[in-house]
């Protein structure tokens, strides 16, 4: 498959793999510019330089690259979806993570990575029936319930395990208070 791409920038980078069998084409940031969402709070929005043409059936998903670690800021949408019909530049919009200055990308560094994925030809069906599953409506954290039908033994472990959770629980809030409390000049000298 062959992707055009259009520089919009002097200083654009053609998206390009670390390694052959790389999933994700790296992708580079030619300049950054701030944005502030709704809640008032300042987005840093990466800019690539860059617009694609990626053929019909397909899409592109910007998503960080490992190296975000080591930042301290995230992809706002934690994935961004290039449509195949989209022709304008890519950007990546991130959030800072932290109370304190952030760690961000420079200009000229990789800072997100583009995967080219199928779109499968869906269309939606009203019903007023689903078929029957093991999950059925389990939702969060479902997975994480215990069988209902646990034997008389599990039961007990299970109890047995929260009852040292809780004892854990009030050794770290009895030893927490202990630190909290001032030294007295008669500890200090000791």
């Amino acid at each position: 498959m062959v992707i055009k791409f259009k520089r919009l920038s002097d200083k654009a980078i053609a998206p390009v793999k670390a390694h052959a069998t790389d999933a994700g084409f790296d992708i580079t940031c030619v300049g950054a510019t701030t944005e502030i969402n709704e809640c008032g709070q300042v987005n840093l929005v990466y800019h690539t330089g860059l617009a694609v043409e990626i053929p019909e059936g397909f899409f592109g998903a910007l998503v960080p690259r490992s190296s975000i670690s080591k930042k301290s800021i995230s992809l706002t949408n934690c994935i961004g979806v290039i449509d195949a019909g989209y022709r304008g530049e890519i950007m990546g919009v991130f959030r800072n993570t932290s109370d304190v200055i952030p760690a961000l990308y420079k200009e000229g560094e990789r800072f997100a990575q583009l995967l080219i994925l199928p779109v499968p030809d869906v269309q939606f069906e009203e019903s007023d029936e689903l078929s029957e599953t093991d999950r059925g409506e389990g939702g969060f954290g479902s997975t994480n319930i215990e069988e209902s039908a646990a034997t008389p033994l599990q039961q007990s472990e299970s109890v047995i395990d929260a009852k040292d959770n809780e004892q854990s629980a009030e050794t770290v809030t009895s030893a927490s208070e202990q630190a909290a409390e001032p030294i007295n000049d008669s500890e200090e000298a000791q």
